[in-house]
């Protein structure tokens, strides 16, 4: 009929037991000492789940970017404004991206996209509100999208302005349920496309990062540019393209290229800025360096807790110590050394630190999840980093439990035992 804690207790070696029953002597005492504790590893652990769980969203979105490439998107203008820059400026153009792949050092391959403005998406199974938007061949490749039936768009579906398309998963699923989309046909506004892939669906959780669009390919319907061009209408004044991704070989030199891209762009559209140059690799560094401003702040009131905690541990110590000194003339009395004494104090000061850190680590956990929820963040753990950081508040803990232990092996015996 005994119970788990019982069984624990009696497996116990006989000076732990002596530990955790004087501690539960003052059970009140103690539970108040234990909170410092609980809430300093608690903010440790809450501010490494979070944090943890952010640098991994970032870079899961920055990599859906590209970590080695550099992009340029046009920039919106009011009407007047874009007719007056139009005198100087023709807007983002292929040429832009031909010209760029040519003189930026370490530059590869690009990738040009140009959205449709799309007013019904339908099949003869479904409709959709996805969006339309033509791509070059190496578009899928450089924004790391892959097709799970049928294939991509190829140059020879360029040169020859097909009439083919690629959907993403949810496009997919809402114009055929069934799940056969490839070979049948969708009509994206007045254009009969014929279906040759569908994307695998990513998830990323969010629509932009650090302020840049990141495309919602899952509810996309991908053409290929040239056909795009030729198949759909657009504004006079509209730029060719509205987006180029640039890949770098290098990923060290990414920011040199973007300088000398910068250049190219400014003295091709004469000075005017109508479009921006950017880095997703940047964008990555400067979520981080957000992200160090909130750790350091979580970790100011983690290290203010452990020290309320640590101060707690010395101060129920101290009181112990204070309370227990006939008790610890009568051991010095019958043969206790000093060291036996430090230990005894100690024991029960690691009970306290054990015992904290533990309920710290449950208390931590739960208020990582509770952040995410409320601020729509997510949650990743480093078990390694976690059992360190544990590791270390129960040591502050002990370091703190030290000085009263040894002040009570310090007490004079005769002095003890006549003390009431």
């Amino acid at each position: 009929g005994e119970t788990a804690a019982e069984r624990t207790m009696i497996a116990l070696p006989a000076v732990w037991r002596e530990a955790i029953a004087e501690l539960w002597r003052h059970r009140l005492r103690t539970s108040l000492t234990l909170l410092g504790l609980i809430f300093g590893v608690g903010a440790i652990v809450a501010m490494l789940g979070v944090g943890e769980g952010s640098r991994r969203a970032a870079l899961r979105l920055v990599e859906s970017l590209g970590l080695h490439n550099v992009i340029v998107e046009r920039v919106e203008q009011d009407q007047d404004t874009l007719k007056e820059n139009r005198a100087r400026s023709l807007g983002l153009t292929l040429a832009d991206a031909r010209a760029a792949a040519a003189v930026v050092p370490g530059a590869t391959r690009f990738a040009a996209e140009k959205r449709i403005r799309t007013d019904r998406v339908f099949s003869d199974a479904g409709t959709s509100d996805a969006q339309a938007g033509g791509v070059s061949p190496d578009w899928f490749a450089l924004a790391s999208l892959r097709v799970v039936q049928g294939r991509v768009p190829t140059q020879a579906d360029d040169d020859a302005l097909a009439a083919v398309a690629v959907l993403g998963s949810q496009a997919a699923h809402d114009l055929f349920p069934d799940g056969a989309a490839v070979g049948r046909l969708v009509k994206v506004n007045h254009v009969w496309l014929r279906v040759i892939g569908v994307l695998a669906d990513r998830d990323l959780g969010q629509d932009k990062f650090e302020g840049v669009s990141l495309g919602g390919e899952s509810n996309r319907v991908y053409v290929p540019l040239a056909s795009a061009q030729a198949r759909f209408r657009f504004q006079p004044l509209e730029d060719e393209i509205d987006r180029f991704t640039l890949s770098v070989s290098d990923p060290d030199r990414l920011a040199d290229a973007a300088r000398v891209l910068d250049a190219v762009l400014a003295q091709r559209h004469g000075g005017v800025t109508d479009y921006r140059v950017i880095v997703p690799q940047q964008l990555y560094r400067q979520h981080q360096q957000t992200q160090r401003i909130f750790s350091i702040v979580m970790g100011a009131i983690a290290g203010v807790s452990l020290l309320v905690g640590g101060i707690g541990i010395m101060n129920i110590m101290l009181a112990n110590v204070l309370e227990r000194r006939r008790e610890i003339g009568l051991l010095r009395a019958l043969g206790a050394r000093r060291r036996d004494i430090v230990e005894r104090f100690l024991r029960e000061a690691a009970v306290i630190c054990a015992a904290g850190t533990g309920i710290g680590l449950v208390f931590g956990a739960l208020l990582a999840y509770a952040i995410a929820a409320f601020a729509g963040w997510q949650v990743a753990w480093s078990p390694l980093l976690i059992v360190l950081s544990a590791g270390a508040c129960a040591l502050i803990g002990m370091a703190f439990a030290v000085y009263p232990a040894r002040q009570a092996a310090a007490l004079d015996p005769i002095a003890a035992i006549r003390a009431e």
